[in-house]
């Protein structure tokens, strides 16, 4: 189940975490599609003129974030931008932190998930990303954070770039994400965050994302504090 869909807000520029003639990185809150689907509603499409700062070309995704997942968001601002970025994330030099609450948590304190992921799909499920040998080359760090009843807190380190990745390797790893109603994780919101993220360009750039508030209370019960 999705989170409810987000309207723009009357600022979009309050959400950014970072801005220059290059590029910005948004805090994208969770329930926000990242592209209209056929459905119509909210997306960030809405936000791109509001983003535009006068340049005549709207800023554009460089990369993938799921609806349900909140934080960093990079936009290329201009064509080479967009181009340069989009090969920085192919290549896997963007630095990328994510905080995920699990449900239930793992054994040991760290480690990395090494699980290749492949599509599949039904007429009656839809499509979904599934743990096979026969996929695509998958690795994800992480470590615990937090632990609280029934929770952990982990801050996971994708080293690729699959869809839905993170949500696939946790629960690999028998503790899907809290509201993760795909993989396991019950219904909604989604506790996955975007929390940080580093392009290696001169100088470097990086941003951190804000805790949203769907988070806050299961991040506290596991340790956090604002």
């Amino acid at each position: 189940m999705s989170t409810n869909r987000v309207a723009a807000p009357a600022d979009p520029a309050s959400r950014l975490l970072h801005r220059d003639d290059s590029l910005l990185i948004l805090d994208k809150p969770a329930g926000l599609p990242v592209h209209a689907g056929p459905r119509g509603g909210a997306s960030l499409e809405d936000w791109q003129p509001a983003l535009a700062f006068g340049k005549r070309r709207l800023p554009q995704p460089a990369h993938r974030l799921d609806t349900d997942t909140a934080g960093c968001l990079v936009l290329g601002r201009t064509k080479p931008a967009l181009a340069m970025l989009g090969g920085l994330f192919a290549e896997g030099r963007v630095g990328k932190t994510y905080w995920a609450v699990v449900r239930g948590g793992p054994e040991a304190e760290a480690g990395e998930v090494d699980a290749p992921l492949l599509k599949r799909s039904t007429a009656r499920q839809g499509w979904w990303m599934a743990v096979d040998p026969a996929g695509q080359p998958a690795r994800t760090a992480w470590r615990v954070l937090g632990r609280g009843p029934g929770l952990a807190w982990l801050e996971c380190r994708p080293r690729t770039g699959r869809t839905h990745q993170i949500r696939v390797h946790c629960a690999h790893l028998g503790c899907p994400i809290l509201g993760d109603a795909r993989y396991g994780g019950g219904d909604g919101p989604m506790h996955l965050l975007a929390r940080a993220i580093t392009l290696p360009l001169e100088p470097p750039v990086s941003a951190t994302a804000p805790v949203p508030p769907h988070m806050r209370a299961a991040l506290s019960a596991c340790g956090w504090q604002a």
